[in-house]
């Protein structure tokens, strides 16, 4: 039996892996539409020794799913610095610490008075009738509308380049509706997650955060999507872009845009969903529409690297998010530098910049100068770094993050219908069901599961 998967992303490449995990003697081949393996994991070493990430720069290490493809495909991950916890937020003209525990919350002056109180009324907030919020209302609702200005907003950018009025708090943050669904209030349910917690005798008690310590690898992330391929070898075919799909029988036949055809048994779409909407639209146009539909903004990723005796002293800990009421070009900054070892030179700092999506993705477009003036005004501004980088980087992302706005769980119970009548067709990737680097991980293992499952039993497969 013959099993094709299109794009050599992370999703890609972990589906394969995980396929052959568990049928080592599967005959897989992987077609790349581009000449390199990766997809948004991209890590590149300039000359001078500047470690730069153009996309994915980590991934939480709360995931086993994750850890246990490190293991068995022998990449040792690394720990970020217990220092890169201090994060910060810039409003109202300055950069503030995000409280990293409760009674910080309490002193933070990122809030004011009335807006700590706000949050704390949050135990005696409300419901809702609205099955599918969006992350402003759900803020505004439960934290008040400065909480949501000051700390949910920033975050829908950091996480997802994404504008927080109109993505899906649902789809974006599960684990968020179902605390409130479950306890009535996020305090309480923290609270009373801590506790359980404590009493269970583990030492990573719930928080505030998403949880888990940010890691990568020695190398950088393409570290893995590197051995992936190497491991994967000659079943993947870089340059070889998909134009369409058709199917006679029990078999898929792909056109690939050289004029050939291939035909397979089991398909697995693995690239970007407007890629996937492509490669349908002839074999299936309402199928292709829906994928159509899910937005992917313009992204800049600039990195700039600088002698540190030249701007000693510089932010401290991870970096910063910038609210889109403080009316910036920039999105947030992180000194990677801080964050994982190797990623300057000895006496050297770097830091990556995030320009563009959901709330400016004009600016992502920018020609290089006019950019990098861009940037290198608000650091100014923000952080007081004024000094001539020694080296710049741009990575240009025309489609970056698919955004998860209101809706999107409706446009998947669609997608999961429509695939019923296309039994052997999977669609995989960060379009539907998470956009890190882990749900990428776990998604692939589950898709492998239950294609070796449907496949042996005949039946059909949702995305």
């Amino acid at each position: 039996m013959k099993i094709s998967i299109v794009g050599a992303g992370i999703s890609g490449l972990a589906t394969a892996q995980a396929i052959l995990a568990r049928a080592p003697d599967a005959d897989i081949t992987i077609y790349e539409a581009g000449k390199r393996v990766g997809g948004k994991v991209r890590t590149e070493i300039s000359p001078q020794g500047y470690l730069c990430e153009g996309g994915v720069n980590g991934f939480l290490n709360k995931i086993p799913r994750t850890l246990e493809l490190c293991r068995e495909v022998g990449v040792e991950p690394v720990s970020a610095d217990p220092a890169a916890e201090k994060r910060y937020v810039f409003s109202h003209g300055e950069l503030h610490k995000l409280p990293e525990k409760p009674p910080e919350f309490l002193t933070s002056r990122l809030l004011s008075v009335p807006g700590r109180l706000r949050v704390i009324y949050e135990l005696f907030a409300g419901g809702t009738d609205n099955p599918d919020e969006t992350l402003a209302q759900f803020g505004t609702r439960r934290l008040g509308r400065e909480a949501f200005e000051r700390l949910i907003d920033p975050m829908a950018s950091g996480v997802f380049a994404g504008d927080a009025t109109k993505m899906s708090v649902t789809s974006c943050f599960p684990r968020i509706k179902e605390i409130e669904a479950e306890y009535g209030s996020l305090i309480r349910g923290l609270i009373k997650l801590q506790m359980k917690a404590r009493k269970e005798g583990r030492k990573n008690t719930p928080g505030p955060g998403p949880g888990g310590r940010l890691t990568s690898f020695g190398k950088g992330m393409s570290a893995l999507t590197d051995t992936l391929a190497q491991m994967l070898g000659s079943r993947i075919r870089t340059d070889a872009p998909v134009a369409g799909i058709s199917r006679n029988g029990r078999l898929f036949t792909l056109h690939l845009k050289d004029g050939t055809d291939e035909e397979t048994d089991a398909l697995i779409l693995a690239a970007p969903a407007f890629a996937q909407s492509s490669m349908l639209q002839e074999y299936d146009p309402e199928l292709a529409g829906l994928l159509g539909g899910i937005e992917y903004p313009a992204l800049s990723v600039v990195c700039l690297g600088y002698r540190e005796d030249r701007i000693a002293p510089y932010l401290d800990g991870f970096g910063f998010l910038v609210p889109s009421g403080e009316r910036r070009s920039i999105l947030g900054t992180i000194v990677d530098s801080n964050v994982f070892p190797g990623r300057a030179p000895e006496g050297h700092a770097l830091f990556r910049t995030m320009v563009g999506g959901a709330r400016t993705p004009q600016l992502a477009r920018l020609p290089d100068e006019q950019l990098l003036d861009r940037v290198r005004a608000d650091l100014k501004d923000i952080t007081g770094l004024a000094a001539e980088p020694e080296f710049a980087r741009i990575f240009r992302h025309e489609k970056a993050i698919p955004q998860y706005v209101v809706g999107h769980a409706a446009r998947l119970d669609a997608i999961d219908q429509i695939l019923q009548k296309h039994p052997g067709l999977v669609l995989t990737g960060n379009a539907f069901r998470g956009v890190s680097l882990n749900d990428c991980v776990v998604n692939a293992w589950q898709t492998a599961e239950s294609l070796m499952q449907a496949l042996a039993e005949g039946e059909s497969l949702p995305c």
